[in-house]
């Protein structure tokens, strides 16, 4: 009951946690804990802070292993005492910071950037495991972070990179294959940046980069990725374009035919014969997250942009693609070399 959380008892409970043991703190707190979670629903801000006052005193005189039962418990509530998860998240023990730091909406960026300038790797590598992370953020996080922090802020999909950071991450990327390959499955790398990741990695990375999913943002009521059709029902499409090809007329206009009329199992089956593919091993680049896959195949068919584009614009059941993965996507067309292409698919086909 919110009568439960009275000024008279934060004042009892502040006297005893100035009078008590270590050991009875460690009680105290997960007393206070009780009433706060039993209370949750119908406390407003100024008694929380109430609470929150207690629950300071607590943090200092509580163990390790406590403390960390603490963060853990707050990190999830939207309502937390906004001063006790600052305390645990500037706490020098990684264990105690983590699940605040990765979790909890009642840190400030403020606070964050300064944990990143100042605390541990660990504490660093806990805010890149946070949904959203801002350029200002990520920035603090690269000018100290190790080789973790690269990793896991390139695996963010949340995170949102300045020109200067994504520099930086490219960079570092020139000495670290695998940094390369989760920079290469990122939706927001700027063009540039991309063709030149695409220079310098290894056909294997390039080869990876087909059979890896890249992270997708779907909104609510958008339409789930096609599913693969079953094998059974291709093999009439593959009996058509093998017919076109042996009359020359499975061409960039054929295809082009088949994508604006929405004849995908025709586009697959176009698109295996002419890069020398099963059609099994292309049936996932259709789906939103295979876009890169999808515009290496089409290089290796021998495509054309304009059918390269229109079969992007026309996929079933995907969001619509946005002007900034077009833009990567005739990039990463007009820069791969076809004899690169055609290997990569050949390459990856042999992983699926």
């Amino acid at each position: 009951m919110v009568a439960a959380v009275s000024p008279e008892l934060i004042t009892q409970l502040d006297a005893a946690v100035k009078s008590g043991s270590p050991e009875r703190s460690d009680r105290m707190l997960g007393q206070v804990m009780d009433l706060f979670l039993s209370n949750i629903n119908h406390l407003g801000e100024s008694q929380i802070s109430l609470l929150d006052d207690v629950l300071v005193r607590l943090v200092g005189r509580t163990e390790t292993v406590a403390l960390a039962q603490l963060s853990e418990t707050l990190s999830h509530i939207t309502l937390a005492p906004r001063e006790t998860v600052r305390r645990l998240a500037f706490h020098d023990d990684p264990m105690v910071a983590t699940p605040v730091l990765r979790s909890s909406g009642r840190l400030s960026e403020k606070d964050l950037i300064e944990i990143a300038r100042t605390l541990s790797q660990q504490h660093l590598l806990a805010i890149c495991g946070r949904r959203k992370l801002s350029e200002a953020l990520t920035d603090a996080l690269m000018r100290r972070g190790d080789a973790n922090v690269s990793h896991a802020l390139a695996h963010n999909p949340g995170a949102e990179f300045s020109e200067c950071g994504y520099a930086t991450l490219v960079g570092r990327a020139e000495r670290d294959e695998k940094l390369t390959e989760k920079l290469g499955l990122r939706l927001d790398l700027p063009a540039n940046l991309l063709r030149e990741l695409l220079t310098m990695a290894t056909d294997v990375v390039r080869a990876r980069f087909l059979t890896a999913s890249r992270p997708v943002k779907q909104e609510k009521g958008e339409a789930a990725p096609a599913k693969a059709k079953p094998r059974h029902e291709y093999t009439q499409a593959l009996s058509q374009v093998d017919t076109l090809n042996r009359a020359g007329k499975l061409n960039n206009s054929a295809v082009n035919r088949f994508a604006v009329g929405g004849d995908y199992v025709s586009v697959l089956a176009a698109l295996a014969f002419k890069a020398d593919v099963k059609v099994e091993v292309i049936e996932p680049f259709l789906q939103s997250d295979r876009l890169y896959a999808l515009i290496v195949t089409c290089k290796a068919a021998r495509l054309d942009w304009s059918t390269t584009r229109m079969i992007v614009y026309n996929r079933p059941g995907c969001p619509p693609v946005t002007p900034h993965q077009l833009e990567q996507a005739q990039e990463i067309f007009d820069h791969l070399l076809l004899s690169i292409a055609q290997w990569t698919v050949r390459f990856a086909s042999e992983r699926i």
